[in-house]
């Protein structure tokens, strides 16, 4: 699996703090039994919608498949629940655009943004095209921290990748990006104008991508800080955090009546 230097599930951090792609590029890539169970996941999410919505797999292949994937260590059937409630809802919004007799559906489709984000792309887990709507459907199955689609940047840079593959062939005049995150029960969705995704994409993102891609910018800690890969030997973020550290040893204000 390849992955993007400025890519669309660190946009938060590297847009944020704009050095810090460069900065990562020092490190060795990292992974965690969380990250895997994740990418495990979504591998079943994606059978399973190939053989309920897109119906591009045999009953029997499908059938063989998903015993395969539940002798991995990773399964479990708590996980197969969870990820049959995100195909629930994936396949409610399927069926509400059923009228429209050109409906496009794709899995796991790679969507390039590069015309934005120097050499960008990632990879959509559901796009949807249907009647002027373009929707882009995330899953995530992490429980740790709940994900908003609201001025969510992954999202937006799979819309914007969408949009510039089937611009060609579509009309699209709105874009849904909607989040399932099934292990907290929640879903959440962000609907945007085209021309207000291009404006944000051209005085906001653009801007932004062009200084990480070359390592300038100014360095800022946050929260954006917690999947870096340079937070542990950060200087920027040291500083940060013994700024904060003040107000915890700070005197008091006010004497004690001793």
């Amino acid at each position: 699996m390849s992955h993007a230097l400025l890519s669309a599930s660190g946009s938060a951090r590297w847009m944020a703090c704009t050095p810090s792609a460069q900065l990562e590029q020092q490190f060795p890539e990292q992974t965690s039994v969380y990250a895997e169970e994740g990418t495990f996941a979504h591998a079943l999410a994606e059978l399973k919608l190939r053989r309920a919505i897109a119906n591009t797999i045999k009953p029997s292949e499908f059938k063989k498949r998903l015993a395969e994937m539940q002798k991995h260590p990773l399964y479990s059937p708590a996980m197969e629940e969870y990820v049959d409630q995100y195909v629930a809802q994936v396949s409610e919004i399927m069926a509400a655009k059923k009228q429209c007799a050109d409906t496009l559906v794709l899995l796991e489709q790679k969507l390039d943004f590069s015309e934005w984000v120097p050499g960008g792309f990632g990879t959509g887990d559901v796009v949807i095209i249907s009647d002027g709507t373009l929707e882009v459907i995330d899953l995530k199955y992490g429980k740790g921290v709940p994900v908003s689609a609201e001025k969510n940047s992954q999202t937006r840079l799979y819309g914007l990748g969408a949009i510039a593959t089937y611009m060609m062939l579509y009309d699209f005049l709105t874009v849904r990006m909607t989040i399932i995150q099934p292990r907290l029960d929640i879903t959440s969705t962000e609907e945007l104008r085209v021309d207000e995704l291009m404006t944000w994409a051209q005085n906001e993102l653009m801007p932004k991508a062009k200084l990480a891609y070359a390592g300038e910018g100014e360095f800022c800690a946050g929260d954006h800080c917690k999947f870096c890969k340079a937070k542990a030997t950060c200087k920027a973020r040291a500083d940060y955090n013994l700024e904060l550290a003040k107000y915890d040893f700070q005197d008091a204000f006010l004497l004690s009546k001793e």
